[in-house]
């Protein structure tokens, strides 16, 4: 008999000897996710992020009949294949995640150490195999797989985005109805997220306390940076902190922000909520909330359906290339540890190209640009 060792997640730390189960196969499956969850959690993985791999392999278990020891080669890739076939099919990068996450559910059930290939083999005749590797994974070729319809905003688009949300706040007023303070938050709130080139999460869980002075730039008050507590995790690790500094060409938002935290936010009687965004019931702002603010923009200020919240991001990191900040500047900014993923982000103008090419010439033949 093979030795038991108790690590997170092994068979027989969640599966009980002796039991008799009514349907042992269901019983089997359920023990080895629940293991499988264990062993993530000791690694510090988000709740959502191992919810979401469950939900997954119960899929394949859901659409294939199979249990994962009797899963083959033929039915793991249909389950894949039949989520490319929907009416509205998943995207490459969607199902090389979903792939990667089946890798990882299937190389932790058949890792001896485990022990679900003993009790699979002795209850079932059949035991859990990798059946994922280079040869069907999808092949990563291009830095960049999101969407085409998400690119930067120009600045007449960013413009015309918060003309409309300002517009909106007028015309609630006129009207008569409520609402009016709730748009201007929305107005404010959107207005940030470009200024700051913040995630929809950055954005949410902003506090007042996070407006912190510059000292370099004290003309900015208490508006000089913004300290981000809720940056972007990975592998496992905490959200990710960092302070974005106010740039001189987005001081307008110096303005916008002390406005809505004097003048506004009292009016929604907050009492010692610390959330920057609040609501009519004294809570913070939903993160479906924020996206339902942009969309509404979007849509009043007649804007392409393909650009979301993110776009604003992708602006701000564009539009800070284009103000001449260094790269690596603009990276530290909106948190990217690499400055290749900032220039995926960034989608410069033609009018900004010009300027640099008659840069380069002036450079090259001054003898041309003399008067």
């Amino acid at each position: 008999m093979a030795e038991r060792i108790d690590v997170p997640g092994a068979a027989h730390l969640v599966l009980a000897d002796g039991v008799a189960h009514l349907d042992p196969a269901a019983a089997v499956h359920e023990a080895m996710l629940e293991g499988w969850a264990r062993q993530q959690r000791v690694r510090f993985l988000k709740a959502d992020t191992i919810d979401k791999r469950l939900r997954l392999v119960r899929r394949v278990v859901e659409f294939s009949n199979l249990y994962p020891w009797q899963w083959n080669y033929a039915e793991l890739e249909a389950s894949i294949d039949s989520l490319r076939s929907r009416a509205k099919p998943i995207e490459m990068s969607t199902g090389r995640a979903y792939l990667v996450e089946l890798r990882l559910f299937l190389e932790y059930a058949s890792d001896t150490r485990y022990g679900w290939t003993g009790i699979c083999l002795d209850r079932f005749g059949e035991a859990p195999r990798q059946l994922l590797g280079e040869w069907n994974m999808v092949a990563h070729v291009s830095d960049y797989e999101g969407r085409p319809g998400r690119r930067p905003l120009t600045y007449d688009e960013v413009q015309a985005l918060f003309d409309a949300a300002d517009s909106r706040v007028d015309t609630i007023r006129a009207r008569g109805r409520k609402g009016s303070l709730a748009a201007l938050r929305d107005a404010t709130l959107l207005k940030t997220v470009y200024a700051y080139g913040l995630r929809r999460r950055e954005a949410w869980g902003l506090d007042l306390p996070d407006l912190r002075h510059n000292p370099k730039a004290p003309q900015f008050g208490r508006v000089g940076a913004l300290f981000v507590r809720w940056g972007k995790s990975s592998k496992g690790s905490p959200p990710k902190r960092r302070t974005v500094l106010t740039v001189p060409e987005m001081d307008w938002i110096v303005d916008a922000l002390e406005y809505w935290i004097e003048e506004v936010r009292p009016l929604l009687a907050p009492g010692k909520h610390p959330a920057l965004w609040v609501t009519e019931r004294c809570g913070r702002l939903s993160k479906r909330g924020i996206n339902e603010a942009f969309e509404q923009a979007r849509v009043d200020a007649g804007l392409p359906k393909e650009l979301d919240l993110h776009s604003l991001r992708h602006s701000y990191v564009t539009h800070l290339i284009e103000f001449d900040y260094p790269e690596r500047f603009v990276s530290e900014q909106v948190g990217h540890a690499y400055a290749a993923t900032t220039a995926i982000y960034t989608g410069v103008s033609d009018d900004y190209r010009n300027r640099l090419l008659t840069k380069a010439f002036r450079a090259q033949h001054p003898e041309l640009w003399e008067e």
